[in-house]
């Protein structure tokens, strides 16, 4: 066997298993599989199905006596690692994650080592939260789901939902952005808001079913009617899942503005992300997505219209008890699309002259990553979202995981901290928490020491955050 012993290979972590139960489903003995409401890999024999889901009730229930509110929400193994969530009461959702592998040779064999201590459990945990969520807001509730057809009905949804958003994970590039799951937002003169503020309230006059909006451009976000909750979920949607889908050369616009003097029958490129392909078919379907919001109070079921054109985007969302039709989305389009196609060009003219004030910047000596939880706000220089499906972070992967463990402390306790560590060779890492806001700063300088790694950090605030926090 080939394979000198200096080779190592390293395997990322992976989806072992997914599944949802509930223990009230099956409580005699003989009944367990029927606790079983969606097993990923479905392949998995019926009694292993049995085995798994009983050894989480196991566990739950045993640290329960320790804990009655807060029962486990990991176990720690030498292969693996397990999170539990309890979404709505009595419905368990369990990930299994394998731990990274390093693959060593040994007398031509291959030797695995399992790296315990890198998984964060925070991430993790997040990720399997934001399932719930993603699968929330596209289906309602666990309980809804068994209010409409029981037992039956609810495993069809997971299974429809969860065939194909498992596919979607990538657990090996997980990190910081998924414990925030926030929301970048699209940095704006006052005169083009109030114009997006007054198309908004045109839009929603004109097309009087419309009970929220969402404005979005360049990935960003602008602005939004949601409730938090339910726009940082929705947000998630759109940007990783359907603008990428939907990417194509951004027309002509990018440096050539419309003249707003132009007579009115002017070619505009407005079109639907969702919906009807083609407006001039009559037999063209006009069927949306269905979305689901407020799902504590109000429960409020919607059709998502998602239109865009260039770089801007908007989000109608209508009542789902009214079917859109045909003319209604003509309409849409007609009254939408050159508003619209204006409006993107104004916004991206403004953004030009806005980045020749600020002027081109080197590559700087320090990335970040900023995080407000009043308002989700999210801003990284870490992440360059390369792929639609991933993030990648632009720095080692060792620094991303100081950042988590820093994160994890903050999370321990309420009070206001900072938090330095000098990290491998010359790499200097900063956490600093301070009234709900969260900024990780990560320096890569030779020979300073941390009264110099201080002094960069407050330059830093004050370039990038006009000091708006940091209590020194």
């Amino acid at each position: 066997a080939a394979g000198a012993a200096g080779q190592e290979k390293q395997l990322a972590p992976t989806l072992l298993s997914f599944f949802i139960y509930n223990p009230k489903l099956g409580p005699k003995e003989g009944e367990e599989e029927k606790k079983i409401l969606f097993y990923h890999p479905n392949e998995v024999e019926k009694n292993e199905k049995i085995r798994n889901v009983g050894l989480c009730e196991a566990i739950v229930q045993f640290t329960r006596t320790f804990s009655p509110t807060k029962p486990a929400k990991s176990l720690h193994t030498q292969k693996n690692r397990q999170f539990f969530h309890e979404p709505e009461e009595n419905f368990w959702m369990v990930m299994v994650v394998r731990n990274p592998i390093i693959e060593k040779h040994k007398d031509g064999k291959p030797v695995y080592e399992y790296q315990e201590e890198e998984l964060l459990d925070k991430v993790y945990s997040s990720v399997l939260q934001q399932c719930y969520s993603m699968y929330k807001l596209f289906n309602g509730t666990f309980l809804k789901a068994m209010e409409d057809g029981g037992v039956k009905v609810l495993k069809e949804r997971l299974e429809k939902f969860f065939h194909r958003y498992l596919q979607t994970l990538h657990l090996q590039s997980c990190d910081l952005l998924d414990v925030f799951c926030g929301i970048s937002f699209f940095p704006l003169d006052k005169m083009t808001y109030l114009k997006i503020q007054s198309f908004i309230n045109r839009m929603e006059e004109s097309l009087n079913i419309v009970k929220y909006t969402a404005f979005l451009y360049n990935d960003q976000l602008i602005w939004s009617g949601l409730e938090q909750d339910d726009m940082r979920i929705l947000y998630k949607y759109l940007t990783t899942s359907l603008f990428p889908r939907h990417m194509e050369p951004e027309l002509a616009g990018r440096d050539s503005p419309i003249r707003a003097e132009m007579p009115g029958n002017l070619q505009h490129y407005g079109r639907f992300l969702t919906g009807p392909l083609n407006l001039n078919d009559p037999e063209t379907k006009c069927r949306f997505p269905k979305i689901f919001v407020n799902t504590d109070d109000t429960y409020e079921e919607l059709h998502l219209i998602v239109y865009k054109a260039m770089s801007a985007a908007v989000c109608f969302m209508i009542d789902a008890s009214i079917p859109p039709t045909l003319e209604f989305c003509r309409k849409l389009d007609s009254i939408v699309g050159p508003q619209l196609t204006v409006l993107a060009s104004d916004i991206c003219e403004q953004y030009n002259i806005n980045k020749r004030i600020s002027g081109a910047e080197k590559e700087p000596q320090f990335k970040f990553i900023y995080f407000n939880h009043m308002n989700l706000a999210e801003k990284s220089t870490i992440h360059m979202r390369k792929t639609p499906s991933v993030s990648l972070a632009s720095v080692h992967p060792d620094l991303m995981k100081i950042l988590g463990d820093i994160n994890s402390d903050f999370s321990r306790v309420d009070e206001d901290e900072e938090i330095i560590v000098k990290a491998m060779s010359d790499y200097w890492v900063v956490g600093k928490k301070s009234d709900q806001r969260e900024l990780y700063v990560i320096l890569n300088q030779k020979n300073v020491n941390l009264i110099e790694v201080n002094e960069e950090v407050k330059k830093l605030c004050a370039t990038q955050f006009n000091n708006i926090f940091f209590l020194d």
